[in-house]
């Protein structure tokens, strides 16, 4: 008879079982946990792996590592202290945390990550060491996940898909089971939003919400755009539908609740490509001498209102976003472009600030409140900037008037003259005050009709949009100081702007002085007339748009809050948005809240106002990254195009893996790998930010002038990379 085997003890060990069930414990350490509930949590059932655990968890116990508080029931011992940050990750997975107990960031390696997402709210703590002259720590919970939702590229296999997204930043795969993909096709863009993470899973689970089309082509990058930042391409129906049944018409009984300004002459100024006009300028001269000026805005708010969908549309939106070819607007287009849009020759519901002003730009008297306006005429700024430099009170025949039915064209042009030399004494005071100037070049292009960019030119601010943006400013300023000095205090929507970091304006001087320059930090005053000094020299310099980016970045961030603390870029004590209400949702807030004020309602609900503050100053920084990206893209698919062309860029910035070089003519900026540099090991110095042959000594310094080819242009990635031919002879 054969003889029975004996069964064999098995004697697998559980490899780091200290550490997995400390970081368990530690995970959740406001629970309680039995043997049974750790071997569920580490996948094992059997006997040998259940005497394991036992056994440590007595262990830990003996060393005070853990309490036992009932009977078999087990806890960490919590003496570490833990932080909460945001989350700003690498491509490769670790990344550091932002957060308000520490002055420096604190760095995360990717296996001490924890499932931790760009962007996210986390737990965390910080190792007692220091790791390479650097604070190190651990993520312990996920907080509040930033984003769910992610663009990229589908991969399609027989029984499930892979979606890599598009952004570096996101440095996993996502999962999607095969009757998730919502019938996307191999490589098709899509839009995939995060369902699960499973506990021993490597990457994220998924489900694809929309196609969004081919990679490359131009609606699908565009769209992508808007996806990866949450941002709508269109208005629902029902919001459509209820913007298209409301009752815009001028009515008599409205205009008796107004100020009726009718019969003033007003007029507008916007670009040339402009679709809405939400602000006009009335003008007329006084019995008393005095000019009265008139800031007349869109009365978005009469109806847009509260509780209903296209004001909880609105408010979600927050803010229109500007891509290179097109705007997604907040408010649906028959209020956009039709009853907000202050057209020539039609009457309109307005909101106003009305000022009697001195010959020296003072305001003497104001008023605000709700009025109905008629503008006479619709100015490009080039129009208006053709009669301020004519200086001539008549309009010139060679401007080509956008209409031509005016009250008088002598008139019209006398207004232009004189609220040009207001709006150049308010803005002198404003800039001896301590405001800083920054006219930044934007980039813009020429389309054809299929949207292909054929070319691109620089738009810089002339005396005519100076013109506005004062007016415009001093509306803001005015109706934030009326709100802001009541008594007792009142909530209201501001714009703050807080004084610059000291250690950004230090980072800023050591680029500078590369080029010649020196700032004075000695205080408040002396710091923005240093700042405006560097702005005026850097001029028309090849390393203008580096300095003015540079010094843009060391700026605090202006925000919406209820909380003033005024505006340190425009040297107010006051500041609010109120003149943009079409396109910005906190400018609507503050009209609701002026006409309340102005009735002599109390004051609001702070916390309400504060969470939509915060609300909108996030929406404004999602879109503008988004309009970022849209640039990019398009000055990527411009480069395409002059692939066999030699470019003069000037270096923008230097990093360990390679420079990034800005070509002037075009501003298009793109990097020159380390790796492809093949005259030399090139090593990357920090002190001079600058690049250095090993063996030639060769450097490549910030703010060099280099001639560089196209290498690669990826418009999904949106990267562009140069070949460096070396530097221009003298």
């Amino acid at each position: 008879m054969a003889r029975k085997k004996k069964r064999r003890k098995s004697n697998n060990q559980i490899s780091n079982l200290t550490n997995t069930i400390l970081s368990i414990l530690k995970k959740e350490r406001n629970k309680t946990f039995n043997y049974k509930q750790i071997a569920a949590k580490l996948g094992v059932n059997d006997a040998s792996s259940r005497n394991q655990i036992i056994k440590k968890l007595q262990q830990l116990k003996a060393k005070q590592e853990i309490e036992e508080v009932e009977r078999g029931k087990f806890k960490a011992i919590v003496t570490t202290e833990y932080y909460t940050g945001i989350v700003d990750m690498s491509a490769r997975g670790s990344g550091y945390i932002i957060s308000d107990h520490f002055e420096e960031d604190v760095f995360i390696a990717s296996n001490n990550m924890h499932r931790a997402l760009d962007g996210d709210e986390v737990e965390f703590y910080v190792y007692k060491r220091r790791s390479r002259g650097r604070q190190e720590g651990e993520v312990t919970q996920i907080l509040k996940r930033a984003k769910t939702e992610y663009v990229g590229v589908v991969q399609l296999h027989s029984n499930y898909a892979f979606v890599i997204p598009d952004s570096n930043k996101m440095y996993k795969d996502i999962f999607v089971p095969i009757n998730k993909t919502n019938d996307a096709e191999d490589g098709d863009k899509v839009l995939v939003t995060l369902e699960d993470w499973p506990e021993k899973a490597d990457c994220p689970y998924g489900k694809i919400l929309k196609v969004l089309g081919k990679p490359g082509e131009h609606n699908t990058e565009i769209h992508s755009i808007l996806a990866e930042y949450g941002l709508p391409y269109e208005f629902p129906y029902e919001i459509e539908e209820y913007a298209n049944n409301l009752d815009t018409s001028i009515t008599k009984e409205e205009i008796a609740k107004r100020r009726d300004m009718r019969d003033v002459l007003t007029f507008t100024i916007d670009p040339k490509d402009a679709k809405d006009f939400d602000d006009a300028l009335s003008f007329r001269v006084l019995e008393n001498g005095l000019y009265e000026i008139g800031i007349h805005i869109a009365d978005v708010s009469h109806y847009v209102r509260p509780n209903t969908v296209l004001d909880d549309e609105a408010y979600e939106r927050a803010t229109s976003v500007y891509l290179v070819d097109r705007v997604v607007p907040m408010l649906p287009e028959v209020l956009s472009n039709n009853a907000c849009s202050l057209r020539p020759h039609e009457e309109k519901y307005t909101f106003s600030a009305v000022f009697q002003m001195n010959d020296k730009a003072e305001v003497k008297e104001q008023w605000f409140g709700r009025t109905v306006t008629y503008s006479d005429a619709r100015f490009a700024y080039e129009e208006a900037q053709a009669i301020i430099e004519s200086q001539l009170n008549h309009i010139p025949e060679e401007v080509s008037l956008t209409g031509k039915a005016y009250m008088a064209d002598q008139a019209i042009a006398d207004a232009i003259l004189t609220m040009d030399t207001l709006a150049k004494k308010m803005r002198s005071r404003r800039m001896r005050a301590g405001a800083i100037s920054f006219d930044k070049v934007e980039v813009k292009f020429n389309l054809d009709k299929e949207n292909n960019p054929v070319g691109v030119f620089f738009k810089t601010s002339q005396d005519a949009n100076k013109l506005i943006e004062e007016f415009m400013l001093l509306a803001n300023k005015k109706v934030a100081e009326f709100v802001g000095k009541q008594k007792p205090p009142k909530t209201f929507v501001y714009r703050v702007h807080d004084e610059p970091d000291e250690s950004k304006l230090a980072a800023l001087q050591g680029v500078v002085s590369k080029f010649g320059y020196k700032l004075n930090f000695k205080d408040r005053k002396s710091i923005s007339s240093s700042l405006n000094n560097l702005l005026a020299e850097v001029n028309g310099k090849k390393e203008q748009n580096l300095v003015d980016t540079l010094t843009i970045r060391s700026m605090s961030k202006a925000e919406y809050t209820t909380h003033n603390i005024g505006h340190y870029g425009l040297a107010f004590d006051y500041y609010s948005h109120f003149t943009s209400p079409i396109r910005r949702y906190p400018d609507v807030m503050a009209h609701r809240l002026l006409q309340m004020y102005l009735d002599g309602e109390k004051s609001a609900n702070e916390e309400i106002f504060e969470d939509k503050c915060k609300h909108s100053s996030d929406m404004e920084y999602l879109a503008t990254k988004a309009e970022r990206d849209s640039i990019k893209y398009m000055q990527i698919r411009f480069m395409q195009d002059h692939k066999d062309e030699t470019f003069l860029g000037v270096i923008s910035g230097v990093t360990d893996w390679g420079i990034y070089v800005e070509i002037i003519s075009n501003k298009c900026e793109g990097m020159v790998r380390i790796r492809d540099i093949r005259d030399d090991y090139y090593e990357f110095d920090e002190t001079q930010f600058a690049i250095i042959g090993r063996e030639t000594k060769h450097m490549y310094q910030l703010g060099d002038e280099v001639l560089v080819t196209v290498k690669e242009t990826d418009l999904v990635k949106k990267h562009l990379d140069f070949n460096l031919v070396g530097k221009p002879e003298v």
